[in-house]
C-alpha cells in the first residue's frame, strides 16, 4: 500500500513536470498549399508563367482547331471528294496530329519545368519567412505539413503577411 502511494506521488510529479515543459514549448503549423497559391510571389509567378506560355498554348489550340476543321470537312464531304483529295486530307490530318502531339508534349514538359523553378523560389522565400517568424516569436518547432491543423497553432496567415511585407 505504501509503495502504491509513493508511485502515485511520483506519477503526479512527473505529469506536473511534463505539463510545465509543454507550457514553454511553442509549435506552429504552416499550410504549404496556401503559401503556394496565395502568397504574393506565387500569384506573380502564376501570372508570369501564364504570360510566358500563352502564345504556345494559342498555337496548340490553333492546330487542334485546324485538325477539327479538316476532320469535319472529310466527314461531311467524304463522298464528294476524290480519292486523291481524301488521301491528301487524311495525310494532312495525320501530319497535324503528329505535330500537335509533339507540341503538347514539349509544352507540358517546359511548363512543368518552369513551374518547378518558380515553386523552388517560392519555397525558399517561404522558408526564410518561417525562419524569421520562428526566431522573432520564439517557436520551438514549426511544421509545414500536417494531417490536422489546429487554428490556434496555424501560422500560415503570419507567413503570408510576412511574405507580403518583405517582398
Amino acid at each position: 500500500m505504501k509503495t502504491l502511494s509513493i508511485r502515485c506521488i511520483q506519477l503526479l510529479l512527473m505529469m506536473g513536470c511534463a505539463q510545465a515543459l509543454a507550457a514553454d514549448f511553442r509549435v506552429g503549423i504552416v499550410n504549404t498549399e496556401r503559401i503556394m497559391s496565395e502568397s504574393p510571389p506565387a500569384v506573380k509567378a502564376a501570372k508570369r508563367i501564364e504570360k510566358e506560355f500563352s502564345a504556345r498554348d494559342q498555337e496548340i489550340k490553333k492546330i487542334a482547331k485546324q485538325m477539327k476543321d479538316i476532320q469535319t470537312l472529310v466527314e461531311k464531304e467524304g463522298l464528294t471528294l476524290s480519292e486523291a483529295e481524301k488521301r491528301n486530307k487524311e495525310r494532312e490530318l495525320a501530319n497535324l496530329n503528329v505535330n500537335l502531339q509533339r507540341m503538347q508534349r514539349t509544352f507540358s514538359e517546359d511548363l512543368n519545368l518552369r513551374k518547378n523553378e518558380e515553386l523552388a523560389s517560392i519555397l525558399e522565400h517561404a522558408n526564410k519567412a518561417i525562419q524569421a517568424i520562428a526566431e522573432k516569436e520564439k517557436y520551438d518547432l514549426i511544421l509545414q505539413e500536417a494531417v490536422y491543423r489546429n487554428v490556434n497553432i496555424d501560422i500560415t496567415d503570419k507567413v503570408l503577411k510576412y511574405m507580403l511585407d518583405n517582398k
